[in-house]
């Protein structure tokens, strides 16, 4: 994998948005949702972006689409024909040849749908607007997307409200392969459907993947279907990538305590696992006026006197594996199907609580 080249490089990525006051809307402030994000995908791989409510994954993605324009950063694209192009600076009509490239798959497969269009048109519509095929070709395409996707070509006529949640998002998914992008971005595509069916659109995304070759951005805040389907994850807390590396690394030994209190809500299918009911104490930090040195030593058992003062820099401390934690390299932090660890600092378990047996 390390061989293969990269399709996407994000450099310091950063978006704010301003705070406004005042019958003059004056700008007193800025929430910075994106703060200094960077990260790699390769072609062929699934990068699962992580994270708890409000934590910027989203807006780091609509970014990389250029559905919102950065505040300062790269976004590196490497193209069809070779070239590398930085998508922030683009304008629209710039952006318009690169579009077919880079696709993606909504969260709700109901309000991402046209309800006065059939679901055939919905599909063909790439094709369309990008003139990439018309008449009888499109249509026999977009057949040929529907079978793919589990649907019947019958069914091409027939309107958003007329099918199940499941098939819509098979439809959002269909349309989002419409124009062979090399990128598909994908935000929370199973968070809006019962259990049973996110297993079977996740299995359909894992073979899609495997048969088209398929790069995927995976954002989620359901680590059990991230760990399914990621080759790698990406850990984002208040705007910040505080972890990075494998999902084997991520889910058996975190070293960030944050990503640890996130391994251990994970629910594990084992009726004598300890409970993962212990919460985090504290809030989260307020994007608009984080912290002092690291944004999560407020929320942190380990924390020490240069926490509070330093903002700790993402490094790697391991081949592959970047943190940006003080005492990453000190810290023995349980994940999912590992057993808590004895260090130096004694028996620590995901939440990492030390120095008593838990």
């Amino acid at each position: 994998m390390s061989a293969t080249p990269w399709l996407l490089d994000v450099r310091h990525l950063r978006k704010s948005f301003p705070i406004r006051r005042g019958w003059n809307r004056k700008v007193v402030g800025a929430v910075a949702a994106v703060d200094d994000v960077s990260f790699t995908i390769r072609e062929g791989e699934t990068l699962g972006l992580v994270g708890e409510s409000g934590c910027g994954k989203t807006t780091t993605a609509r970014c990389i689409l250029r559905a919102m324009t950065p505040t300062s950063g790269e976004i590196l694209f490497r193209a069809a024909d070779g070239r590398v192009v930085d998508l922030a600076p683009l304008s629209r009509a710039a952006l318009r040849p690169l579009r077919p490239q880079i696709q993606m798959i909504f969260q709700d497969p109901f309000s991402s749908l046209d309800p006065r269009m059939s679901v055939g048109d919905i599909v063909g519509e790439p094709l369309r607007v990008h003139g990439i095929a018309r008449g009888k070709d499109r249509t026999a395409r977009v057949a040929a997307l529907f079978e793919r996707v589990g649907l019947r070509k019958a069914q091409m006529a027939n309107y958003p409200h007329q099918f199940s949640g499941g098939q819509r998002q098979r439809i959002g998914i269909a349309r989002a392969l419409a124009t062979e992008p090399r990128l598909v971005v994908a935000d929370e595509p199973v968070s809006a459907l019962d259990v049973s069916v996110q297993a079977q659109v996740l299995n359909l995304l894992l073979e899609l993947r495997t048969r088209l070759h398929l790069t995927l951005l995976f954002v989620a805040h359901d680590l059990a279907v991230v760990k399914h389907i990621s080759d790698r994850v990406a850990v984002m807390y208040v705007g910040q990538l505080v972890e990075l590396a494998t999902a084997e690394a991520i889910f058996r030994h975190p070293r960030h305590p944050y990503t640890a209190a996130l391994m251990r809500a994970v629910p594990v299918p084992d009726p004598q696992a300890p409970s993962g009911d212990v919460a985090l104490a504290g809030e989260v930090a307020n994007p608009a006026n984080p912290p002092a040195g690291c944004y999560f030593h407020p929320r942190c058992p380990f924390v020490t006197e240069v926490c509070r003062i330093e903002p700790p820099a993402l490094r790697e401390i391991a081949t592959g594996h970047l943190v940006r934690c003080h005492r990453a390299e000190e810290l023995i932090l349980s994940g999912v199907g590992a057993e808590p660890a004895r260090g130096t600092h004694g028996v620590v378990d995901s939440l990492g609580h030390d120095g008593r047996t838990v």
